[in-house]
């Protein structure tokens, strides 16, 4: 169900473009009730209706259980109504119904159905996070025509919240700059990544995290391309950058390992739905 490599970030798993032609986003005042099909999130997985070789979203009429909270009309699949259902983790799911996770290295899904997952995610988390104003604690009621909400006591609006990160490929002859956290799979490695700070551009982001974290300096800082991260809200902001100097000093806080790796001799990369791989792939030819 995955391509090999992908020839644009546009087409990247849970960016909007992978749903072009499938789903059309709209906002949870124009309903237009009846019946229509589930979009089904437990934890980190979407529920199907089907066999795992052809995953299908389960109508409103099927036997899922009753969601965590009211259902969520999100837009149009295919031209019928859809709405998000959260499902408690401890229910177990009826005959015909299975669960692909949304965050495992290769999920078994078709693009299209996790990249929806994925923006069912990042929704499901913008609606628990934004009951209350942060400004006053007042009740937040929806904004017509909008995801974004505004409070009855204060009258501030508030926006579903998308975190900048960067993540950059650093490199020096016939070598790049990997990093790996304890958590991660045995042997995986990655890429420098981190979140923008206060009153800081991209390409500062960049220079401070792989100081940061590794030690080294770095120069020619270029941009290549960006994809939504629903895990739960980041935009990953990827870019290029070339080696200046210094030893490598790890940031054992961040990280477990870093190192040069020979391009002949790589360790096991992230999975090709990611930016990471993206960077891996389009900067050393792989």
């Amino acid at each position: 169900m995955f391509p090999d490599s992908y020839s644009s970030p546009l087409h990247l798993p849970f960016n909007r473009t992978r749903l072009a032609g499938c789903f059309n986003l709209l906002t949870p005042d124009v309903d237009p009730g009846g019946e229509g099909l589930l979009l089904a999130l437990q934890g980190p997985n979407l529920v199907f209706a089907g066999p795992p070789e052809q995953p299908l979203l389960p109508a409103t009429t099927s036997a899922l259980p009753v969601g965590k909270g009211q259902d969520l009309f999100l837009g149009l699949w295919r031209g019928e109504p859809l709405r998000l259902r959260i499902l408690s983790r401890e229910l177990s799911l009826p005959p015909g119904m299975n669960g692909a996770g949304l965050t495992t290295g290769r999920p078994h899904l078709p693009l299209e159905l996790l990249s929806l997952g994925g923006l069912g995610l990042q929704l499901n988390h913008w609606e628990r996070n934004s009951r209350c104003c942060a400004r006053c604690g007042g009740v937040l009621e929806r904004l017509p025509g909008e995801w974004g909400k505004s409070c009855r006591g204060c009258g501030s609006t508030h926006f579903p919240h998308i975190h900048p990160c960067i993540i950059v490929i650093v490199q020096r002859p016939g070598e790049v700059l990997l990093t790996r956290k304890a958590d991660w799979a045995p042997h995986r490695y990655s890429l420098v990544a981190g979140f923008v700070d206060v009153a800081e551009c991209l390409e500062e982001t960049v220079a401070r995290e792989v100081r940061e974290e590794t030690g080294v300096e770095i120069a020619d800082i270029r941009y290549i391309g960006s994809q939504a991260w629903p895990f739960p809200s980041q935009l990953m902001v990827g870019f290029r950058a070339t080696y200046v100097s210094g030893e490598i000093r790890v940031e054992e806080k961040e990280l477990e390992d870093a190192r040069w790796f020979s391009l002949d001799a790589l360790p096991d990369l992230p999975p090709r739905r990611s930016i990471a791989r993206y960077l891996l792939d389009t900067c050393l030819g792989q």
